[in-house]
């Protein structure tokens, strides 16, 4: 069995898990979802999140095309990070997750 036939046979569920099922990831984009954030301040708003984790997920959802850096070109350096197209597409889900958490 070829590498691509096993991709196919892939659950739809463990795909988009495999993209932001890490823990903190659906937090990032939460955040994100209100629009582009510096690094300190996701780390404000996670709250027990570590820089190095941060930064990890953050490269992560990066390569996976979730989310943009970008950095401007400012004395002292300033980086944000934004949702891309396929980044903001998961807002329905987190939109259904949060509806189902208030039903608890």
């Amino acid at each position: 069995m070829t590498q691509a036939s096993v991709d196919q046979e892939k659950c739809p569920i463990e795909t988009t898990l495999q993209v932001i099922g890490r823990k903190w990831m659906v937090l990032i984009i939460r955040d994100l979802l209100a629009g582009p954030r510096r690094f300190t301040d996701l780390l404000q708003s996670l709250g027990r999140i570590s820089p190095k984790t941060l930064s990890e997920r953050l490269r992560e959802m990066e390569a996976r095309g979730v989310v943009v850096r970008r950095p401007y070109p400012e004395v002292p350096p300033r980086v944000e990070y934004e949702l891309t197209d396929r980044g903001r597409s998961l807002a329905g889900i987190l939109q259904a997750m949060a509806e189902w958490g208030k039903q608890l």
